[in-house]
C-alpha cells in the first residue's frame, strides 16, 4: 500500500456520462429532435460523437466514470454493441485491480438536497440497483448529480454501504494540501464517508480550454507539470459528454492524456483504486446546497439565478406544481398501503426491480408478499407504483437548468406528471389533473408565452390514454 508520503503525481479523469429520459412516457419512443438533425434524436448523435468513438478508442479503460441510469438503459436497447463495451472495460478493469472504475448515480439526475429525504433515499436505492443490474457486483462510490450535496445525501450514501463521492474545491472547506484527497467527512450521526475534491481549475482548463490534439504536450507541460511537482493526486472531472461532443477533438486528446503519464511522470489512476491505495487520513468539511455547475447555491433548479438569462420565474412555480401534484400523488399511494398493510416507501424502493426487468410484476408481489392479493388489487396497486416511478421522473435536473419553460425539458417532466396523473386514475378514479392544470396556468415562458397549462394540454391531447379506472379508494379532500 502507497502512503500519503509518497510524492509520485497521480492523475484520475473522471467521466460523468449521462443523458436525461426523453421518451414518450407513454409510447416510450423518442420523439424526433429536429435540432439533433442529421440524427433522430440527441442521444442518437451523442453517441455517435462520444460513446463509440471513446469505446473504440479504449478510454473507457483508462478513466474513473459514471453511467447514469437513463442512459446505460437507452445503450442497452438502442446501442447494445456500445453498452456491453463499456461494461466489458469496467469488468476488465476490476479483474486487473480488484476494484471497479464505475461509480454508480443516483438514477434520475435528481438535485438531491432540494427532494424529500425518502426520495433521496429512493434515488440512491434505485441508482445503485441500477449498477448492479448492469455491473455484476456493488458500487463503491456514486456520482452526485450536478455534484449538488448536503449532510443528510452524504449519511444516506454511507447508510447504504457507499465508501466515497466526488466534490469540487469551492464546495469544502478545510486543509486541501491532499490535493484531490481522498479525504473524510464526518456526518451529524456519527458516520463518515470519504470525499474525493476535483481540481477545478484543471477541470475547466480541459472542459473549456481544450486544446487540439496536436498540441496535448504542450497542455500537459503548460497545466500539469507544475502540480505534479508537488505530487499527491489530481482529479479532473467533468461530463463525458466533453470528450467527444462538446469537442470534437475530445476522444484524441483523452486518448493522448491516458497514454501520456509515463512522459510527464505522473500515474494514471482511478477513484476507487486510489482510495483503497490510500484510505484518508484528513478531515474537512463539506458546504452545504451547493453544485459543481452554479456558483448560486442550488437557486438555478430552485428559483432561477444569473447563470441563466432571461425571467427564471417559471422554475419556482413549476417546482411548486410539481411538489402540489407530488403531494397527491403520495397520499393516495399511502392510503393504498395502509388498505392492503404494506410499508409504502420499502416497497417502492424495490420497485426499480420491476423498472430493471429482472423480476416480473406478478413475481415482484408475491416476493415481497403481495401475492395473495385479488387481481384488481393487484393492478391497482402495480398502476400506483408505476405512477410512482414516474413522479420521481418529474424531477430530472435537466428541467430546471436552462433558461426558458419552452423546451425540451420541461416537456419532458410535464409528460411524466401526466403519466402518473392517468395510471393514478386508472387505479383509482382519482383525478387529480384539474389541481396540476391549475398550477401550470402560472408557469409561463417569457420568450414565447406559452404556459404549463399549453404544455399539460399539448401532451394530453396526443398521448395514448387507456380508458381503465377502476374504483375509488381513497376519496380526495375537498378544494
Amino acid at each position: 500500500m502507497t502512503t500519503k508520503s509518497d510524492s509520485t503525481c497521480h492523475l484520475c479523469i473522471h467521466g460523468h456520462f449521462y443523458q436525461p429520459p426523453r421518451e414518450d412516457p407513454f409510447t416510450g419512443r423518442i420523439p424526433r429532435e429536429p435540432s439533433a438533425a442529421p440524427y433522430a434524436n440527441w442521444n442518437e448523435r451523442i453517441t455517435a460523437e462520444c460513446y463509440e468513438p471513446n469505446v473504440k478508442a479504449g478510454n473507457f479503460a483508462g478513466i474513473s466514470f459514471n453511467l447514469g441510469g437513463t442512459l446505460a438503459s437507452w445503450l442497452d436497447d438502442y446501442a447494445p454493441r456500445i453498452y456491453e463495451a463499456i461494461i466489458a472495460a469496467e469488468r476488465a478493469y476490476q479483474d486487473a485491480n480488484g476494484v471497479g472504475n464505475a461509480l454508480a448515480q443516483s438514477v434520475h439526475h435528481t438535485i438531491l438536497p432540494l427532494a424529500r429525504r425518502r426520495d433521496k433515499i429512493c434515488q440512491v436505492r434505485w441508482g445503485i440497483a441500477s449498477f448492479e443490474h448492469r455491473f455484476g457486483h456493488r458500487p463503491e462510490g456514486m456520482w452526485l448529480p450536478e455534484m449538488a450535496v448536503d449532510y443528510e445525501t452524504l449519511e444516506i450514501l454511507a447508510r447504504e454501504g457507499l465508501r466515497f463521492t466526488v466534490l469540487s474545491d469551492e464546495q469544502v472547506y478545510g486543509d486541501l494540501e491532499a490535493g484531490g484527497g481522498p479525504y473524510r467527512v464526518a456526518l451529524p450521526n456519527g458516520g463518515e464517508i470519504a470525499v474525493f475534491v476535483r481540481d477545478r481549475h484543471l477541470s475547466n482548463d480541459i472542459s473549456f480550454g481544450m486544446p487540439d490534439s496536436a498540441y496535448v504536450d504542450d497542455f500537459l507541460r503548460e497545466h500539469l507539470a507544475w502540480r505534479c511537482n508537488r505530487g499527491g493526486l489530481y482529479v479532473v472531472a467533468t461530463d463525458g459528454e466533453t470528450f467527444g461532443h462538446h469537442h470534437r477533438q475530445g476522444v484524441e486528446v483523452l486518448r493522448r492524456i491516458l497514454a501520456a503519464g509515463k512522459q510527464h511522470r505522473y500515474n494514471l489512476t482511478t477513484l476507487g483504486l486510489y482510495l483503497r491505495q490510500h484510505p484518508p487520513d484528513v478531515e474537512i468539511n463539506i458546504i452545504e446546497n451547493t453544485a459543481w455547475s452554479c456558483s448560486h447555491g442550488l437557486d438555478r433548479w430552485l428559483v432561477g439565478c444569473g447563470c441563466t438569462a432571461g425571467d427564471s420565474r417559471w422554475k419556482g412555480a413549476l417546482r411548486r406544481a410539481l411538489d402540489n401534484l407530488a403531494c397527491d400523488l403520495d397520499r393516495i399511494y399511502v392510503c393504498e398501503a395502509q388498505q392492503l398493510g404494506f410499508e409504502p416507501w420499502a416497497l417502492r424502493d424495490r420497485y426499480i426491480d420491476v423498472v430493471l426487468g429482472r423480476v416480473s410484476q406478478e413475481a415482484f408481489l408475491s416476493r415481497n408478499g403481495l401475492g395473495a392479493l385479488m387481481s384488481q388489487e393487484s393492478r391497482r396497486l402495480l398502476y400506483l407504483l408505476e405512477a410512482q416511478y414516474h413522479r420521481q421522473r418529474m424531477y430530472i435536473s435537466c428541467t430546471f437548468f436552462f433558461g426558458d419553460l419552452d423546451r425540451y425539458e420541461p416537456r419532458y417532466a410535464i409528460a411524466n406528471a401526466v403519466r402518473a396523473l392517468a395510471l393514478t386514475r386508472y387505479a383509482t378514479d382519482d383525478d387529480l389533473s384539474h389541481g396540476f392544470r391549475r398550477d401550470l396556468a402560472v408557469v409561463k415562458s417569457s420568450k414565447t408565452g406559452v404556459t404549463g397549462a399549453d404544455i399539460f394540454d399539448e401532451i394530453v391531447s396526443k398521448a395514448e390514454l387507456e380508458a381503465r379506472p377502476g374504483p375509488p379508494v381513497c376519496a380526495r379532500p375537498k378544494p
